[in-house]
């Protein structure tokens, strides 16, 4: 526990006497309703009484103690007028000072408390905020193993050359580099002065200058504006050899020198992807849309951050075959970033929204069998997932997460699951009427934090009341609470994966040698249905499978990261080393963590796997190596 001592009433004495300004006053941000939900139990932050309205970072990269270090100010509305205490979310902060002060003023130390740590939501920072107090100025610094930083060496990037550094604050990990109200329930305007090493850098999920990003690069010196408010999770920054390669007037490509030009080909058709959302879903509120590709550490295909997606480098392959993620991290630009899940347990109204406008894209640009291959494949993931899951909770859209990590709900239920609900609901009530329905929610809630009641009320309101014999209410409620898929689920087919299936029947059947496959044509997708579908293999079939394809050779991740999971299952030994070299140089995790889930289910496949993780755990970002430990922690608890 770390306190600073300042008598009550010399603070509030100080408070309504200083007479100094040192932050320019930003107008504030528009105010979107109280939620009428629960207060968020991910979250210390006592938002009944206090609301932060603007952020105001000012803080130091220093690469060589892997820490950033400076201050942050928060402009607060006060709901309680009578509310003295401010309560604050912190994960592993070095809090140095805290002030407090009154718009037009300067500011005052005031006493505050760092609670003992939780494990999971980390430490409250209590800080004595009297009225009229209403913004409060911290100093702190982050420590080396921030949940919410990686800190990259040369090597372990494109060029080699230079550091990197990324940020990653989904669901609560802003926390660990910013002390703050820490919930998608709270959304801030901010602003940012970063500074770092000459020659690096700096982006950030705000309106990012190129004329000034060059003038950055020379002094080390950035600044950066975000006009509309966002919720905590969605502040990013990176800083890095960067550079930058526009695509259209409003979108662009950051990546190492060595990337940017083959990110640019591969999302080319970002553009196109913007203009048939804002025909159908509402006009994008964002400025511009650019792509960050980061080094293969990231631990996600995609962040959503607004106007800077962060991307993994996987999802370059050359052949557009993967660019569904563009599309998906693009679709939040309406669903997750406009209207915002209120909390953790809402994922679903984040993710099965961004999910269903992602199909709708794919089908919109690259046709009806694109976007058919994508639903099947989904449900597919879906399915594999509900068979996985041990808490019946888990496989609904209604998780209980109270207690738990919210990254315990990040699965393909809230993903896939929501989709196609909304997909069902779409089918019941008609594509144009629904499409409507939609791009109406985005509008009427624009910039709100929201709740899955909030979303049914206006279900019934804007849909059921008029057709209330279309869909009833115990029909929604399978939806969300019952463990089991309802029972009239339409499970998505694609006429492409029905040629695979032949194919690889053909195949275990030994009608068909493999050589005499014909995959020439095959996407990216198709040749993850064949081998998601496998049965277990002898190593013969193995053999002849990696021979006649190259599959531990292949470039793309995606593939390969399903072949290895197939090598795990099967212990195919040969593969081994392919399959080690593919854990130890990618740290996204839904290419990594079900292998280590296959090779943990047998003794000395789990051995292989905790040695492999005991090598590869220092490239992987800190949310990347806590999944796979606690994957091969309750594999080996079972064992």
């Amino acid at each position: 526990m770390k306190r600073v001592l300042l008598p009550p009433a010399l603070a509030l004495l100080s408070l309504s006497a200083c007479t100094s300004v040192d932050t320019t006053r930003r107008p504030a941000a528009p105010a979107e309703p109280v939620v009428s939900a629960p207060s968020d139990p991910h979250s210390y932050a006592n938002t009944s009484a206090f609301r932060t309205r603007h952020l105001a970072l000012d803080l130091r990269v220093d690469f060589k103690q892997r820490a950033l270090d400076g201050r942050v100010v928060l402009e607060l509305e006060r709901l309680d007028p009578a509310a003295d205490t401010l309560v604050l979310d912190t994960r592993g902060l070095n809090i140095q000072a805290v002030e407090a002060g009154v718009d037009g003023t300067g500011y005052t130390p005031v006493h505050f408390d760092l609670d003992e740590p939780d494990p999971i939501l980390g430490s409250a920072l209590r800080i004595f905020a009297p009225p009229p107090a209403n913004r409060v100025r911290i100093e702190y610094s982050t420590r080396p193993e921030a949940s919410g930083l990686q800190w990259l060496d040369p090597e372990q990037t494109a060029g080699k050359t230079h550091p990197f550094l990324f940020t990653q604050s989904q669901a609560i990990h802003a926390r660990s580099w910013i002390p703050l109200q820490d919930t998608p329930l709270v959304r801030a305007t901010y602003e940012a002065r970063i500074r770092t090493p000459e020659g690096l850098l700096a982006v950030m999920s705000a309106e990012n200058e190129i004329a000034a990003a060059a003038d950055g690069a020379r002094t080390g010196d950035y600044r950066f504006r975000m006009p509309q408010p966002i919720p905590s999770y969605l502040i990013a920054l990176a800083v890095g050899d960067l550079r930058f390669q526009p695509m259209s007037a409003r979108t662009g490509v950051y990546a190492e020198p060595s990337v940017v030009a083959r990110a640019a080909q591969e999302f080319e058709d970002t553009e196109a992807m913007m203009k048939r959302c804002e025909a159908i879903f509402g006009p994008y509120r964002w400025g511009r849309y650019d792509l960050l590709i980061l080094p293969p550490s990231f631990p996600y295909g995609g962040m959503e951050n607004p106007r800077l997606t962060f991307v993994t480098p996987t999802v370059i392959t050359g052949d557009k075959g993967l660019v569904s993620l563009i599309a998906h991290e693009l679709a939040h630009s309406w669903s997750g970033n406009l209207v915002t899940n209120a909390t953790w347990a809402d994922f679903w109204l984040n993710e099965g929204f961004t999910n269903h406008l992602t199909y709708r894209i794919m089908e919109e640009i690259y046709g009806p069998g694109r976007g058919a291959q994508e639903r099947a494949l989904g449900a597919n993931d879906l399915k594999a997932t509900l068979a996985r899951l041990e808490r019946d909770a888990d496989k609904t859209l209604m998780p209980d997460l109270v207690g738990r990590d919210p990254d315990d709900g990040v699965t393909d239920v809230p993903y896939e699951r929501g989709a196609l609900f909304l997909a069902y609901l779409e089918s019941k009530f008609g594509r144009p009427a629904f499409d409507a329905f939609l791009r109406s929610w985005f509008d009427s809630h624009a910039f709100q934090s929201v709740t899955t009641a909030q979303f049914l009320a206006y279900l019934e309101r804007e849909l059921l009341l008029e057709r209330p014999a279309v869909v009833s209410s115990a029909q929604i409620d399978a939806w969300l609470r019952s463990p089991l898929m309802p029972a009239d689920t339409v499970w998505p087919q694609s006429d492409a994966f029905a040629q695979v299936d032949a194919a690889r029947n053909a195949w275990l059947e030994g009608t068909q040698p493999a050589a005499n496959l014909d995959t020439a044509q095959w996407s990216v997708r198709q040749w993850q249905y064949f081998l998601d579908n496998m049965p277990p293999l002898s190593p013969a079939q193995m053999k002849a499978l990696d021979e006649t394809f190259g599959l531990s050779k292949t470039r793309n991740a995606v593939i390969a990261a399903r072949w290895f999971r197939l090598v795990a299952r099967d212990a195919y030994a040969p593969a081994y080393p392919a399959m080690e070299q593919h854990l130890q140089t990618i740290g996204r995790m839904l290419l990594i963590t079900p292998v280590y889930r296959e090779l943990a289910q047998r003794p000395e496949g789990l051995a292989l796997a905790q040695r492999i993780f005991r090598e590869a755990r220092n490239g992987y970002h800190p949310i990347a190596r806590d999944s796979v430990r606690k994957t091969l922690s309750a594999a080996a608890k079972k064992s």
